[in-house]
């Protein structure tokens, strides 16, 4: 069955960094284009990122545009987010998942405090 594990996220500073990986497993990764979500307290989940399957397309929310980086690694099954200039409204759980397969992972919990 189609599983993804995220992880990387953590306690950072404003203005710091991150890099969250997800490793995605039980189906053909190079076929999906992958996304990343986030779901902040109170908040409905919002598309972050999006990446085509060969990684030649990326697509990103205005609020993220010029600081997040999504990226792949089709031999390794990972999609990764690189978080650059961390902000407090950056604070959610952070998911991956494949485009059009309805599986979630547990995801992994960013916050950005001081």
């Amino acid at each position: 069955q189609v599983q993804l594990v995220e992880s990387g996220g953590g306690l950072v500073e404003p203005g710091g960094s991150l890099r969250l990986s997800c490793i995605a497993s039980g189906f053909t990764f190079s076929s999906y284009a992958m996304r990343w979500y986030r779901q902040a307290p109170g908040k409905e989940r919002e598309l972050v990122a999006h990446i085509s399957s060969v990684g030649g397309t990326t697509n990103y929310a205005d609020s993220v545009k010029g600081r997040f980086t999504i990226s792949r690694d089709n031999a390794k099954n990972t999609v990764y987010l690189q978080m650059n200039n961390l902000k407090p409204e950056d604070t959610a759980v952070y998911y991956c998942k494949a485009v059009r397969l309805g599986s979630w992972g547990q995801g992994t919990q960013v916050t950005v405090s001081s």
